[in-house]
C-alpha cells in the first residue's frame, strides 16, 4: 500500500484524473455542439434529394466495382448480391414519408439493401483476392 502513495504514483494519477476530466469537458461540448448541428441539419437529412442523390451514387459505385470485378474476375455471384442490395435501397425509396411508420420502414429496408450491397462489393473484394 506504501508504494500506492508514493509521490510518482499520486502523480501519476493526478495526470490521469485531469486527462478524464479534460476528456468530460470535451465530451459535454462537442455533445452541444453536435445536438445543434444536427438539429440545424436535420431538415437536409430527410430531404428526398439527400436520398436520391445517396441511390444513385450507390448505384454509380456499385455498377463500377461490381461491374469491373464480374469483368475482371469473372465471378457474377458478387455481382448479383450487390445489385439486390441496390434493388432494395431503390424500393426503399418508394414507401411513403408521411407517416412515422412509413418513414421507419424506409430506414429499415434502406439499412438492409446498403448491409446486402456491403456484403456484394466484400465478396467482389474477396474473388480479386
Amino acid at each position: 500500500m506504501a508504494t500506492l502513495f508514493h509521490p510518482a504514483n499520486t502523480s501519476r494519477l493526478d495526470r490521469l484524473a485531469i486527462v478524464v476530466s479534460g476528456l468530460c469537458v470535451v465530451h459535454c461540448v462537442a455533445s452541444a455542439v453536435l445536438i445543434a448541428v444536427l438539429s440545424a441539419f436535420s431538415g437536409l437529412l430527410v430531404d428526398p434529394i439527400f436520398h436520391e442523390v445517396g441511390l444513385v451514387l450507390a448505384i454509380g459505385l456499385g455498377a463500377m466495382g461490381l461491374g469491373r470485378g464480374a469483368l475482371q474476375h469473372g465471378y457474377l455471384w458478387p455481382l448479383a448480391v450487390g445489385s439486390l442490395g441496390l434493388g432494395i435501397m431503390a424500393g426503399a425509396m418508394t414507401l411513403p414519408h408521411d407517416t412515422g411508420l412509413g418513414h421507419a420502414g424506409e430506414a429499415f429496408w434502406t439499412i438492409v439493401g446498403v448491409g446486402i450491397l456491403a456484403l456484394g462489393h466484400d465478396l467482389n473484394r474477396r474473388a480479386d483476392a
